[in-house]
């Protein structure tokens, strides 16, 4: 196989993923992007355990308290889109780098916040900042994968969340948590700030060789490629590399001829998706107080979920290298939306937990299987651009569902009518997914 690389005058970059080894360089390059990825995910949640206490301390309204909790997210729409642009200028690696370092200068200052406005512009701008990390590591990681481990690996990848989850769970309880109370969301914050220092990690690995060539940077894309493959894969300096297309694309470009109708379908399902996850689960406390649990009860009732999730990704991953992104995802939303309904009409505390961890399982696995397959759908030069615009959506969704959730809880919705709601949006998801191509065992354009 290496041989037969440096006889050819020229060399497509996705063929030589199709051939190249896993190695322990792949392991380690993925072991520092699961950190970023379980950093991300604190970062997100973070706010939602220690806002009771924010809004303790500020006097603020539930509306307020609501608004602050979506001002991340907000503030990661615009950075997703900015972030893109410059992810296809300066390389996934960097922006990953900057997007980390950046988040965690703007959130020190959140500490020293005065009053309601000055913390919600602080906690927008750090949002702002945070949307590269979203943007350009599931890309980046895609590009650095030989094509027959990408689907497990991105699958993998998105394991961090519940991961993260758990470690906002357990660092508020640590240092705000009843008689152990050792600290404040100051402390909190200051603490979750100062991880973004793993950004620094980022300098020990190299750039995605299809963005290097997609540059003309052929000996840097050379170079990352031994890197990868432990010099197992060998191409003499006369070798030109490329990728599909040649041209140059903008950001546009996704939203032009085929790639037109791809988009939309992405887009619709990254919004209603993240609508039905986002939308039960900032909201489950409220709702689960309907069912007679306490506020501890009912945190504890979400700890218990988020570990359900972790073997959801296991088994996803493995599912997924066997039989495909579409039949994985299609049958994982199916099982979702079921479990949901049953959550829904749950006739006692045991039909509760039960299917609330089905729905915690299948939803998360079937998170797993998207956030790997939504990426393939485009060549390099749209790569981050089409995610970034699925991860608009996202964040859309993100900052909408409380607010609306919240607003049909007002209006006196009983239990299972708001979360029979939320699963009509899972059932969008379940229908458009049918649209979109399968991409596994293909290699990246």
């Amino acid at each position: 196989m290496e041989a037969a690389k440096k006889g050819k005058t020229s060399a497509k970059v996705g063929e030589l993923f199709e051939d190249m080894p896993f190695t322990k360089k792949h392991l380690f390059v993925g072991f520092v992007l699961f950190v970023v990825s379980v950093i991300e995910a604190w970062e997100m949640m973070l706010i939602i355990f220690i806002s009771g206490s924010i809004a303790a301390d500020f006097q603020l309204t539930p509306l307020q308290e609501g608004s602050l909790i979506g001002s991340i997210y907000l503030g990661m729409i615009p950075g997703t889109y900015i972030w893109a642009m410059i992810a296809d200028r300066i390389g996934r690696r960097k922006t990953l780098m900057f997007s980390l370092l950046s988040f965690s200068v703007v959130s020190l200052f959140t500490p020293f916040s005065t009053g309601f406005a000055m913390l919600y512009a602080i906690r927008f701008i750090a949002g702002l900042a945070l949307g590269g990390v979203m943007v350009a590591g599931y890309p980046y990681f895609q590009e650095m994968l030989p094509v027959k481990q990408r689907g497990k690996g991105l699958v993998y990848l998105s394991a961090g969340w519940p991961l993260g989850t758990l470690l906002a769970v357990g660092v508020t309880a640590l240092f705000m948590g009843g008689e152990s109370n050792i600290g404040s969301w100051r402390t909190v914050i200051v603490l979750s700030s100062l991880v973004g220092l793993w950004a620094l990690m980022l300098r020990k690995i190299p750039e995605s060789p299809y963005w290097l060539v997609s540059k003309g940077r052929h000996e840097e894309a050379k170079a990352s490629i031994r890197y990868l493959s432990e010099g197992r894969i060998e191409l003499d300096n006369q070798q030109q590399l490329w990728v599909e297309p040649i041209e140059k694309g903008n950001y546009l470009t996704i939203f032009t001829g085929k790639f037109l109708k791809l988009t939309t379908f992405q887009t619709v399902v990254n919004f209603a998706f993240a609508f039905g996850y986002w939308g039960l689960y900032t909201w489950i406390p409220t709702l689960l107080a309907q069912k007679g649990l306490s506020m501890s009860q009912s945190l504890a009732f979400l700890a218990l979920s988020t570990l359900f999730q972790i073997p959801s990704y296991i088994v996803a991953a493995w599912l997924t290298s066997k039989y495909g992104r579409k039949k994985v995802m299609v049958s994982f939303v199916a099982l979702a939306v079921t479990s949901g309904l049953g959550f829904a009409y749950s006739s006692d505390m045991t039909q509760l937990y039960v299917f609330n961890f089905a729905l915690a399982f299948f939803s998360l696995g079937a998170w797993g299987v998207w956030n790997t397959w939504f990426g393939e759908i485009y060549p390099t030069y749209g790569r981050v651009a089409g995610y970034s615009f699925g991860a608009g959506a996202q964040r859309w969704a993100n900052t909408l569902a409380p607010s609306i959730i919240g607003m049909v809880i007002g209006w006196g919705w009983a239990f299972n009518a708001t979360v029979t709601f939320i699963q009509v949006f899972m059932v969008i998801t379940f229908c458009i997914i049918m649209f979109i191509p399968e991409t596994e065992g293909r290699i990246l354009e």
